[in-house]
């Protein structure tokens, strides 16, 4: 494994990623003997981000996103000594506990402790609470039995907070010291239900938000999913309901069971709402089997979002939909427009949901408009073709409602179909929806979906469309790009797709920054949509 100096150049790690892939390009052997542990298949097309993945793999890091926050970090650190200790902190807690929007980084922070770019002073006990080590815990509550109820450190934790909201905790190098400091403090006294008020923006580490407490418990069982010191805690005393940790425990099934068995109550805390979210049946009916209400709206208030609309929504199985009316989920509920569940289930291409919804209500077959859709929503174009032709007017005739379900579709991975069939057969290409109120396009993007971003831009869709955030295509790209929130998306492919429909190229920021001028803005994006973007206006040779 390749190893870095103390302050290594990002700049210069960036043109050894390009290097690689020009040499690699040009058939050098060197070059792609340096490509093969990737195991590309036989004609990839080379892109900047195999090259950049190489390089952060020969350096021990399983992606370049890892690689360069790491060299980002390790700088910081090297740059400013008297606040390194605060900064290691940030990755190690997340932005509620040490004051901002950002989330923790457990992984980097390891390797950073690992690497012995943090200052590691004996004195440090704060330190000492964010590994968990458990010997100099020992030696701080015999010297000062006190301290275990005072807050204190860079962070102004109590020691329990400081153990419990570790997101080391989620590593094996450090889950069971932690465990042993949280037993080490609650042995010593400490108050199992410490917490101290949220430090996430507009609040702060300064001013944290004493209405909004944070507490031992959801750092463990919420932040941090780890059973043993959930189990510890709910044991001394902590109090199940405090507000955040049965919603945030959801994602492990043995925290979440350990907070009902407890006492947790599951109405008014959006848990089912967003256990369907997870798409995660076993927890669905736990909650159910400890007082969930299979009836109760979003938030408490908001009209049409009860349960079972909000898992035809998230396209959830047969099996949860019956696991709802088991429970007692009403089947007749309608959308706030007045849809029943039995055709939501059916504009979603759920059509066993719909089948059995029906059998429940004992209603008949579905009008043809809706069948219409619900073949449309399959991706079943001869069916849609057949009933279209029977009935030439149908998609003209498609509601606004009906028209929604194009970037609603378009926002999931695995609707890629049923979106072109739609798109082909004449749905209004610029609709709205989605939980962000974007189009076809824009959820495309955001799901890095190249070839789908492509074939909606052939087939009209206008970059310069607004969405819900007050953006266009040019957002999208940039959150997308950078925080990747699908495996494998192709942002570079979605950036040439819109460069290639009419977006201008992008200039450099004058200043030498790494953001861009596109669209009379100053962006960013990742290195590689920057890259095309920037490549897109440089003169032809």
């Amino acid at each position: 494994m390749k190893r870095l100096p103390p302050r290594p150049d990002l700049g210069h790690l960036k043109k050894q990623a390009k290097t690689l892939l020009a040499e690699a390009r040009a058939g050098d052997a060197a070059a792609l003997a340096r490509l093969v542990p990737l195991a590309l298949p036989a004609g990839t097309d080379l892109r900047l981000h195999h090259a950049q993945w190489c390089l952060a793999r020969e350096h021990g890091f399983a992606s370049w996103p890892q690689f360069q926050a790491f060299v980002l970090a390790r700088c910081a650190l090297a740059d400013d000594p008297a606040r390194a200790v605060l900064l290691w902190l940030r990755l190690v807690y997340a932005g509620d506990i040490a004051g901002g929007s950002h989330t923790a980084r457990p992984a980097l922070a390891e390797r950073l402790w690992a690497e012995g770019a943090v200052p590691q002073a004996e004195q440090d006990i704060w330190l000492a609470c964010a590994v968990g080590d458990v010997a100099r815990l020992r030696d701080q509550v015999a010297r000062d039995p006190a301290w275990v109820h005072q807050p204190g450190g860079p962070l102004q934790l109590p020691p329990l907070l400081a153990v419990t909201h570790s997101s080391l905790a989620r590593l094996p190098a450090f889950a069971d010291g932690l465990q042993a400091c949280a037993a080490l403090l609650l042995e010593a006294g400490a108050d199992a239900n410490q917490r101290v008020g949220s430090r996430w923006p507009p609040a702060s580490l300064q001013a944290p938000d004493a209405a909004h407490p944070l507490s031992a418990l959801y750092g463990a069982a919420g932040a941090q999913h780890h059973a043993g010191i959930t189990r510890l805690l709910l044991d001394a005393g902590a109090h199940p309901n405090d507000g955040e940790s049965l919603y945030h425990a959801l994602g492990s099934l043995e925290c979440t069971r350990l907070l009902l068995q407890a006492g947790a109550r599951v109405p008014g805390t959006n848990a089912l709402h967003r256990v369907l979210d997870l798409d995660d049946l076993p927890a669905l009916q736990l909650l159910l089997a400890h007082g969930a209400d299979p009836n109760e709206p979003l938030g408490g208030s908001a009209p049409g979002a009860a349960p079972l609309l909000w898992a035809l929504r998230r396209r959830r199985s047969l099996a949860h939909v019956q696991a709802l009316v088991a429970a007692g989920a009403d089947p007749q509920v309608c959308t706030a427009e007045g849809t029943p569940a039995h055709l939501q289930a059916l504009r979603y291409g759920l059509l066993d949901v719909a089948a059995f919804l029906r059998g429940v209500l004992g209603v008949a077959e579905p009008p043809a408009d809706e069948r219409f859709v619900a073949a449309c929503a399959q991706g079943d174009e001869a069916q849609a073709r057949a009933l279209l032709a029977a009935q030439p007017g149908l998609v003209q005739g498609l509601s606004p409602t009906h028209q929604r379900l194009l970037p609603e579709l378009a926002a999931q991975p695995d609707c890629g179909d049923a979106v072109r069939l739609m798109v082909r057969l004449g749905w209004p290409i610029d609709t709205l929806g989605g939980d962000w109120e974007g189009t076809a396009l824009h959820h495309a993007i955001f799901r890095g979906d190249a070839a789908l971003t492509r074939f909606v831009l052939e087939h009209g869709a206008r970059w310069q469309a607004q969405h819900g955030f007050e953006d266009n295509a040019c957002g999208a790209l940039a959150w997308g790009s950078i925080n990747t929130p699908e495996v494998g998306g192709d942002w570079a492919g979605c950036a040439q797709a819109l460069l290639d429909h009419g977006l201008p190229p992008a200039a450099p920021d004058p200043s030498g920054s790494d953001a861009v001028w596109l669209d009379g803005r100053l962006m960013r994006f990742s290195d590689e949509v920057t890259d095309c973007l920037l490549a897109a206006a440089a003169p032809l040779s």
